[in-house]
C-alpha cells in the first residue's frame, strides 16, 4: 500500500535535530483519501450486494461479473482502516499480518481490475461484434480469481516490516534492483493492458450506441465516457510513477527514485477510489441506462 524501498535506498531518513511527532504527518493526505474511500465505498458495495439494483434485467454472466466486482471491492475496502493506521502511526500487527493483508489488497485489486476488463470485453463482444458470449459464469469467475492469485504471489515475498524514522512500516522491500524492476514491469504491463482494453472496448461501444436507434441515449453515452475517464484518472498516475521508477532504477537516479517513493502512497490511495465508484458506475447507473447486456437485448448471453 505504501512506498517501496530496495536495499540501500530509503525514502524517509530521520534528520537529527528535527522535532519528532506522535504520528506521521506525511501520511495525512493519503490517509484522508483512504478514509473517504472507506466511508463511501463500504456502504455502497454492501448496498449493491443487498439490493442488486435492476439486476433481474441482466444476463446471468453479467450478474456474476457484477457480484464478483462488488465482493472484491468490498474485501479490499475492509482492510483500509489498518492501512490508514499504518500510514499515520506505523504497523504494530506483526509480519504475518503485514504479508497477508498486503496480499489481500493486491489480490482484490487485481480481481477488480480484471473483472472490469471482462465486463468491457463482454459488452464489446455482445453489442459491437454481435456474438453470443456463452462462457460459463463459474468458469469465468474461477479464471479471474486464479489469475489474480498467481499475479500477486510476489507480494508475500516483498512485503516486510521496515523502520522509517520512529515508525515501523509495512511496505514492499526488494532484495535487488532486478527484483524491483520485475515487479514494476509486471504492474505496468498489467495496468496498461487492462486500461487499454477497457478504453478501446467502451469507445467502440459508445460508437455503436450513438449509431443505433435502439440504443441511442445521451445518458448511456455519458455513462460510457464516465467509465473511461474514471479508469484513466484513478490508475494513470500510478502507471506514470511506476514508469518513472523504472527509469530512475535504470539511470540510477536517486532523486527521481525518491520522488517516486514519496509519491506512491498518494497515487496508490487514488486507485482505492475505483472500489468506491464501481458500485455507482457498474451497478446502479449502468443497469439503468445501459441496455447492452440485458436479457432481452439481441445476441446477449441469455443462456449463461
Amino acid at each position: 500500500m505504501d512506498e517501496s524501498n530496495f536495499t540501500g535506498f530509503s525514502s524517509n531518513s530521520s534528520s537529527a535535530g528535527l522535532p519528532q511527532h506522535s504520528w506521521n504527518q506525511r501520511g495525512l493526505f493519503p490517509a484522508v483519501v483512504l478514509t473517504f474511500c472507506y466511508l463511501l465505498g463500504v456502504p455502497g458495495n454492501i448496498a449493491v450486494i443487498i439490493f442488486k439494483p435492476n439486476w433481474e434485467h441482466l444476463s446471468r454472466t453479467t450478474q456474476s461479473l457484477m457480484m464478483n466486482l462488488t465482493i472484491s471491492d468490498l474485501m479490499c475496502l475492509l482492510t483500509l482502516p489498518l492501512w490508514i493506521y499504518n500510514l499515520l502511526l506505523g504497523w504494530t500487527f506483526g509480519l504475518v499480518a503485514c504479508k497477508v493483508l498486503s496480499y489481500i489488497v493486491y489480490f482484490t485489486v487485481y480481481v477488480s481490475q480484471m473483472t472490469v476488463t471482462a465486463l468491457s470485453i463482454q459488452r464489446y463482444i455482445v453489442v459491437v461484434r454481435e456474438w453470443k458470449c456463452d462462457i460459463q459464469k463459474g468458469v469465468l469467475v474461477f479464471l479471474l480469481w486464479l489469475s489474480a492469485f498467481t499475479l500477486c504471489i510476489y507480494v508475500l515475498v516483498t512485503e516486510e516490516l521496515t523502520k522509517e524514522g520512529q515508525w515501523i512500516r509495512c511496505i514492499p522491500r526488494y532484495s535487488s534492483e532486478a527484483q524491483w524492476l520485475a515487479v514494476l514491469c509486471t504492474e505496468i504491463l498489467f495496468g496498461l493492458a487492462s486500461s487499454s482494453l477497457v478504453t478501446l472496448s467502451y469507445i467502440s461501444l459508445n460508437k455503436k450506441v450513438r449509431s443505433s436507434a435502439f440504443f441511442n441515449n445521451p445518458q448511456t453515452s455519458r455513462l460510457l465516457i464516465s467509465i473511461i475517464l474514471s479508469n484513466f484518472i484513478m490508475f494513470f498516475p500510478l502507471h506514470v510513477v511506476n514508469m518513472l521508477a523504472v527509469l530512475g532504477i535504470i539511470l540510477k537516479n536517486k532523486e527521481l527514485l525518491k520522488f517516486c517513493v514519496d509519491s506512491w502512497s498518494v497515487v496508490k490511495s487514488f486507485t482505492m477510489a475505483s472500489s468506491t465508484v464501481n458500485p455507482l458506475l457498474y451497478a446502479f447507473i449502468s443497469t439503468k441506462f445501459c441496455p447492452c447486456c440485458t436479457k432481452n437485448s439481441p445476441n446477449t448471453d441469455e443462456g449463461t
